[in-house]
């Protein structure tokens, strides 16, 4: 991806907040923005949106220069890779899962939880 796309900030009490078109996310697979603060990744993946924290777990690799093959996310740092399901990293690594936040679909949008992204990243 050539640069971040940053398109949501969290906003007064709202729980979901809107990160982009569904068919934007479809077209280019992988998506940077921000949500409280806080840097994620937007990924299509077998025909679901997972959103996922930006930084490695292990040593902070910008994990949008990674890629997606078979459900897993490939560090482009480490070649350690995530299971897009629950976050597990592979073998071998000694770092904690990828912090995966919930999402939904509505009205042709992906939805974050801006509250899970506070309460999983404080």
């Amino acid at each position: 991806m050539d640069e971040p796309h940053q398109i949501a900030a969290f906003a007064g009490k709202e729980r979901w907040v809107a990160v982009c078109r569904l068919d934007r996310l479809v077209s280019q697979t992988m998506l940077c923005t921000q949500v409280t603060g806080i840097d994620l990744i937007l990924i299509w993946n077998e025909g679901r949106a997972v959103a996922c924290e930006r930084g490695c777990p292990h040593e902070q690799a910008d994990l949008s220069l990674g890629h997606v093959s078979a459900g897993r996310l490939f560090c482009p740092r480490h070649a350690a890779t995530f299971d897009l399901r629950d976050g597990r990293i592979s073998e071998g690594w000694p770092s904690r899962p990828l912090r995966i936040y919930p999402v939904r679909i509505e009205d042709g949008h992906v939805w974050v939880d801006a509250y899970a992204i506070n309460a999983l990243s404080a």
